[in-house]
Protein backbone atom coordinates (compact mmCIF):
# COMPACT_ATOMS: atom_id res chain seq x y z
CA UNK A 1 0.00 0.00 0.00
CA UNK A 2 1.21 3.51 -0.78
CA UNK A 3 2.42 5.16 2.47
CA UNK A 4 -0.20 7.94 2.25
CA UNK A 5 -3.11 5.53 1.77
CA UNK A 6 -3.35 4.87 5.49
CA UNK A 7 -5.53 7.94 6.10
CA UNK A 8 -8.26 6.99 3.63
CA UNK A 9 -11.21 5.11 5.11
CA UNK A 10 -11.97 1.83 3.36
CA UNK A 11 -15.09 -0.33 3.57
CA UNK A 12 -16.19 -3.72 2.33
CA UNK A 13 -17.76 -3.22 -1.08
CA UNK A 14 -21.18 -4.80 -0.67
CA UNK A 15 -21.14 -8.59 -0.83
CA UNK A 16 -17.63 -8.69 -2.33
CA UNK A 17 -14.68 -9.34 -0.04
CA UNK A 18 -12.91 -6.20 -1.28
CA UNK A 19 -12.07 -3.26 0.97
CA UNK A 20 -12.60 -0.16 -1.16
CA UNK A 21 -11.86 3.53 -0.60
CA UNK A 22 -15.05 5.17 0.64
CA UNK A 23 -14.27 8.28 -1.44
CA UNK A 24 -13.15 7.57 -4.98
CA UNK A 25 -12.68 9.48 -8.21
CA UNK A 26 -15.27 9.93 -10.94
CA UNK A 27 -14.36 10.76 -14.55
CA UNK A 28 -17.52 12.06 -16.20
CA UNK A 29 -16.43 14.97 -18.50
CA UNK A 30 -12.82 14.53 -17.34
CA UNK A 31 -11.73 14.46 -20.99
CA UNK A 32 -12.77 18.14 -21.24
CA UNK A 33 -10.15 19.15 -18.65
CA UNK A 34 -6.53 19.92 -19.54
CA UNK A 35 -5.14 16.42 -20.05
CA UNK A 36 -1.85 16.74 -18.15
CA UNK A 37 -3.56 18.46 -15.21
CA UNK A 38 -6.32 15.82 -15.08
CA UNK A 39 -3.79 12.97 -15.08
CA UNK A 40 -1.66 14.65 -12.41
CA UNK A 41 -4.75 15.28 -10.25
CA UNK A 42 -5.98 11.70 -10.48
CA UNK A 43 -2.53 10.32 -9.71
CA UNK A 44 -2.39 12.58 -6.67
CA UNK A 45 -5.79 11.17 -5.72
CA UNK A 46 -4.30 7.67 -5.85
CA UNK A 47 -1.44 8.84 -3.61
CA UNK A 48 -4.05 10.07 -1.11
CA UNK A 49 -5.87 6.75 -1.10
CA UNK A 50 -8.72 7.54 -3.51
CA UNK A 51 -8.00 4.31 -5.35
CA UNK A 52 -11.65 3.64 -6.35
CA UNK A 53 -11.62 4.90 -9.97
CA UNK A 54 -14.87 5.04 -11.90
CA UNK A 55 -15.25 5.47 -15.65
CA UNK A 56 -17.46 4.29 -18.54
CA UNK A 57 -17.35 3.65 -22.25
CA UNK A 58 -19.87 6.49 -22.65
CA UNK A 59 -17.60 9.16 -21.16
CA UNK A 60 -16.05 11.01 -24.07
CA UNK A 61 -16.79 7.96 -26.26
CA UNK A 62 -13.87 6.15 -24.65
CA UNK A 63 -11.61 9.17 -24.10
CA UNK A 64 -12.07 9.04 -20.31
CA UNK A 65 -11.08 5.37 -20.25
CA UNK A 66 -7.94 6.13 -22.25
CA UNK A 67 -7.04 8.88 -19.80
CA UNK A 68 -7.61 6.56 -16.82
CA UNK A 69 -5.37 4.01 -18.57
CA UNK A 70 -2.56 6.57 -18.40
CA UNK A 71 -3.33 7.39 -14.76
CA UNK A 72 -3.07 3.76 -13.61
CA UNK A 73 -0.07 2.77 -15.74
CA UNK A 74 2.36 1.05 -13.38
CA UNK A 75 -0.14 1.28 -10.49
CA UNK A 76 -2.91 -1.08 -11.56
CA UNK A 77 -2.75 -3.26 -8.45
CA UNK A 78 -3.47 -0.27 -6.18
CA UNK A 79 -6.73 0.52 -7.96
CA UNK A 80 -10.33 -0.66 -7.67
CA UNK A 81 -11.24 -0.02 -11.31
CA UNK A 82 -14.86 0.31 -12.43
CA UNK A 83 -16.29 0.83 -15.92
CA UNK A 84 -19.73 0.54 -17.49
CA UNK A 85 -21.39 -0.88 -20.58
CA UNK A 86 -23.97 1.23 -22.40
CA UNK A 87 -27.49 -0.27 -22.49
CA UNK A 88 -27.51 -0.43 -26.30
CA UNK A 89 -24.38 -2.61 -26.18
CA UNK A 90 -25.64 -4.84 -23.38
CA UNK A 91 -26.70 -7.95 -25.29
CA UNK A 92 -24.75 -11.07 -24.31
CA UNK A 93 -22.18 -10.81 -27.10
CA UNK A 94 -22.31 -7.00 -27.09
CA UNK A 95 -21.43 -6.81 -23.39
CA UNK A 96 -18.41 -9.05 -23.88
CA UNK A 97 -17.24 -7.03 -26.90
CA UNK A 98 -17.75 -3.74 -25.01
CA UNK A 99 -15.75 -5.04 -22.06
CA UNK A 100 -12.88 -6.04 -24.36
CA UNK A 101 -12.85 -2.54 -25.85
CA UNK A 102 -12.85 -0.95 -22.39
CA UNK A 103 -9.98 -3.18 -21.24
CA UNK A 104 -7.98 -2.21 -24.33
CA UNK A 105 -8.51 1.52 -23.72
CA UNK A 106 -7.68 1.13 -20.03
CA UNK A 107 -4.64 -1.00 -20.91
CA UNK A 108 -5.45 -3.62 -18.31
CA UNK A 109 -6.47 -7.28 -18.28
CA UNK A 110 -9.34 -6.91 -15.79
CA UNK A 111 -11.97 -4.65 -14.25
CA UNK A 112 -12.63 -4.86 -10.54
CA UNK A 113 -16.30 -4.13 -11.19
CA UNK A 114 -18.30 -3.79 -14.43
CA UNK A 115 -21.68 -2.05 -14.45
CA UNK A 116 -24.71 -1.82 -16.72
CA UNK A 117 -24.93 1.99 -17.08
CA UNK A 118 -28.74 2.04 -16.98
CA UNK A 119 -31.48 -0.37 -17.91
CA UNK A 120 -32.19 -0.57 -21.62
CA UNK A 121 -34.03 -2.83 -24.04
CA UNK A 122 -31.71 -5.84 -23.97
CA UNK A 123 -32.97 -8.50 -21.55
CA UNK A 124 -31.20 -8.38 -18.19
CA UNK A 125 -30.74 -12.16 -18.47
CA UNK A 126 -28.38 -11.60 -21.43
CA UNK A 127 -26.36 -8.87 -19.73
CA UNK A 128 -26.01 -10.86 -16.51
CA UNK A 129 -25.04 -14.02 -18.43
CA UNK A 130 -22.29 -11.97 -20.11
CA UNK A 131 -21.17 -10.54 -16.76
CA UNK A 132 -20.95 -14.04 -15.29
CA UNK A 133 -19.02 -15.28 -18.33
CA UNK A 134 -16.56 -12.38 -18.03
CA UNK A 135 -16.19 -13.15 -14.34
CA UNK A 136 -15.45 -16.84 -14.97
CA UNK A 137 -12.55 -15.95 -17.26
CA UNK A 138 -11.20 -13.26 -14.92
CA UNK A 139 -11.86 -10.24 -17.14
CA UNK A 140 -14.08 -8.76 -14.42
CA UNK A 141 -13.92 -9.57 -10.71
CA UNK A 142 -17.45 -8.43 -9.86
CA UNK A 143 -20.40 -6.71 -11.52
CA UNK A 144 -23.16 -4.28 -10.66
CA UNK A 145 -25.67 -1.83 -12.03
CA UNK A 146 -26.20 1.92 -12.26
CA UNK A 147 -29.36 4.02 -12.15
CA UNK A 148 -31.47 1.04 -11.03
CA UNK A 149 -34.64 1.67 -9.04
CA UNK A 150 -36.14 -0.99 -6.75
CA UNK A 151 -38.28 -2.68 -9.46
CA UNK A 152 -35.14 -2.99 -11.63
CA UNK A 153 -33.18 -4.39 -8.69
CA UNK A 154 -35.97 -6.89 -8.05
CA UNK A 155 -35.67 -7.95 -11.69
CA UNK A 156 -32.01 -8.77 -11.07
CA UNK A 157 -33.01 -10.95 -8.11
CA UNK A 158 -35.32 -12.99 -10.34
CA UNK A 159 -32.25 -13.91 -12.42
CA UNK A 160 -29.46 -14.33 -9.90
CA UNK A 161 -28.63 -14.19 -6.19
CA UNK A 162 -28.24 -10.78 -4.57
CA UNK A 163 -24.72 -11.84 -3.53
CA UNK A 164 -23.70 -11.61 -7.21
CA UNK A 165 -24.71 -7.93 -7.37
CA UNK A 166 -21.84 -5.82 -6.04
CA UNK A 167 -23.29 -2.31 -6.26
CA UNK A 168 -25.83 0.15 -7.57
CA UNK A 169 -24.37 3.49 -8.66
CA UNK A 170 -26.93 6.28 -8.40
CA UNK A 171 -27.36 10.05 -8.35
CA UNK A 172 -27.09 11.28 -4.78
CA UNK A 173 -26.33 14.71 -3.36
CA UNK A 174 -27.66 17.03 -0.66
CA UNK A 175 -30.51 18.36 -2.79
CA UNK A 176 -31.34 14.97 -4.36
CA UNK A 177 -31.95 12.39 -1.66
CA UNK A 178 -34.63 10.33 -3.44
CA UNK A 179 -32.65 7.09 -3.14
CA UNK A 180 -33.14 7.22 0.63
CA UNK A 181 -36.83 6.34 0.23
CA UNK A 182 -36.44 2.84 -1.16
CA UNK A 183 -33.17 2.24 -3.03
CA UNK A 184 -30.80 2.53 -0.06
CA UNK A 185 -33.03 0.38 2.22
CA UNK A 186 -33.25 -2.30 -0.51
CA UNK A 187 -29.49 -2.27 -1.03
CA UNK A 188 -28.83 -2.43 2.71
CA UNK A 189 -31.21 -5.39 3.06
CA UNK A 190 -29.38 -7.25 0.26
CA UNK A 191 -25.81 -6.16 1.14
CA UNK A 192 -25.35 -4.20 -2.10
CA UNK A 193 -22.98 -1.20 -2.08
CA UNK A 194 -24.48 2.17 -3.03
CA UNK A 195 -22.13 4.47 -4.94
CA UNK A 196 -23.08 8.16 -5.14
CA UNK A 197 -22.27 9.86 -8.43
CA UNK A 198 -22.36 13.67 -8.87
CA UNK A 199 -22.19 14.02 -5.05
CA UNK A 200 -21.93 17.82 -5.30
CA UNK A 201 -24.85 18.08 -7.72
CA UNK A 202 -24.35 18.89 -11.36
CA UNK A 203 -22.90 22.42 -11.20
CA UNK A 204 -25.41 23.31 -8.49
CA UNK A 205 -23.81 23.06 -5.04
CA UNK A 206 -25.84 24.91 -2.35
CA UNK A 207 -24.82 28.55 -2.13
CA UNK A 208 -23.58 29.99 1.19
CA UNK A 209 -26.43 32.52 0.82
CA UNK A 210 -29.10 29.82 1.25
CA UNK A 211 -30.37 28.51 4.57
CA UNK A 212 -29.02 25.03 3.80
CA UNK A 213 -25.69 26.47 2.72
CA UNK A 214 -25.37 28.29 6.01
CA UNK A 215 -26.03 25.09 7.98
CA UNK A 216 -23.28 23.23 6.12
CA UNK A 217 -20.89 26.16 6.60
CA UNK A 218 -21.53 26.20 10.35
CA UNK A 219 -20.84 22.44 10.59
CA UNK A 220 -17.76 22.77 8.37
CA UNK A 221 -16.35 25.50 10.62
CA UNK A 222 -16.88 23.30 13.69
CA UNK A 223 -14.71 20.59 12.09
CA UNK A 224 -12.18 22.95 10.48
CA UNK A 225 -13.41 21.46 7.21
CA UNK A 226 -14.89 22.74 3.94
CA UNK A 227 -18.56 22.66 2.96
CA UNK A 228 -17.84 20.09 0.25
CA UNK A 229 -16.11 17.85 2.76
CA UNK A 230 -19.19 18.05 5.00
CA UNK A 231 -21.41 17.15 2.03
CA UNK A 232 -19.27 14.11 1.20
CA UNK A 233 -19.18 13.03 4.82
CA UNK A 234 -22.99 13.20 4.95
CA UNK A 235 -23.38 11.11 1.79
CA UNK A 236 -21.15 8.32 3.15
CA UNK A 237 -22.66 8.32 6.64
CA UNK A 238 -24.00 4.75 6.34
CA UNK A 239 -21.78 1.65 6.07
CA UNK A 240 -22.67 0.63 2.49
CA UNK A 241 -22.34 4.13 1.00
CA UNK A 242 -19.47 5.30 -1.23
CA UNK A 243 -18.98 8.49 -3.25
CA UNK A 244 -17.07 9.21 -6.46
CA UNK A 245 -16.62 12.99 -6.86
CA UNK A 246 -14.85 14.14 -10.00
CA UNK A 247 -11.79 16.28 -9.45
CA UNK A 248 -9.66 17.58 -12.27
CA UNK A 249 -7.61 19.96 -10.10
CA UNK A 250 -5.05 19.10 -7.41
CA UNK A 251 -6.78 21.41 -4.94
CA UNK A 252 -10.12 19.60 -5.26
CA UNK A 253 -8.50 16.17 -5.08
CA UNK A 254 -6.83 17.01 -1.76
CA UNK A 255 -10.07 18.53 -0.47
CA UNK A 256 -12.07 15.41 -1.40
CA UNK A 257 -9.51 13.05 0.15
CA UNK A 258 -9.53 14.93 3.44
CA UNK A 259 -13.27 14.37 3.84
CA UNK A 260 -12.20 10.98 5.19
CA UNK A 261 -10.57 12.62 8.20
CA UNK A 262 -13.57 13.50 10.38
CA UNK A 263 -17.03 12.25 11.38
CA UNK A 264 -20.34 14.06 11.69
CA UNK A 265 -22.18 13.76 14.98
CA UNK A 266 -25.76 12.39 14.97
CA UNK A 267 -26.95 15.93 15.78
CA UNK A 268 -25.09 17.34 12.75
CA UNK A 269 -26.54 14.64 10.50
CA UNK A 270 -30.01 15.58 11.78
CA UNK A 271 -29.30 19.28 11.09
CA UNK A 272 -28.34 18.50 7.50
CA UNK A 273 -31.38 16.28 7.01
CA UNK A 274 -33.59 19.12 8.22
CA UNK A 275 -31.82 21.68 6.03
CA UNK A 276 -32.16 19.54 2.87
CA UNK A 277 -35.55 17.85 3.26
CA UNK A 278 -35.99 14.41 1.76
CA UNK A 279 -39.33 15.30 0.23
CA UNK A 280 -42.03 12.96 -1.01
CA UNK A 281 -41.23 9.77 -2.88
CA UNK A 282 -42.02 10.75 -6.48
CA UNK A 283 -41.97 7.16 -7.72
CA UNK A 284 -39.22 7.99 -10.20
CA UNK A 285 -35.50 7.46 -9.78
CA UNK A 286 -33.56 10.62 -10.67
CA UNK A 287 -30.55 10.24 -12.96
CA UNK A 288 -28.20 12.38 -14.99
Amino acid sequence: MHPEHAGMERRRFGSTSREVAVIGQGTWYIENAARAAAIASMRRGLDLGMTHLDTAEMYGSGAAEQLVGEVIAGRRDEVFLVSKVLPQNASRSGTIAACERSLARLRTDRLDCYLLHWRGSHPLEETIAAFEQLKRVGKILSWGVSNFDVPDLESVLKITAASNLACNQVLYHLEERAIEHAVIPWCEKHDVAVVAYSPFGHSSFPSARTAGGRVIKQIADAHNATVRQVALRFLIRRPLLFAIPKASSLEHVVENANASNFRLTPAEVAQIEDAFPLGQHSGRLPML
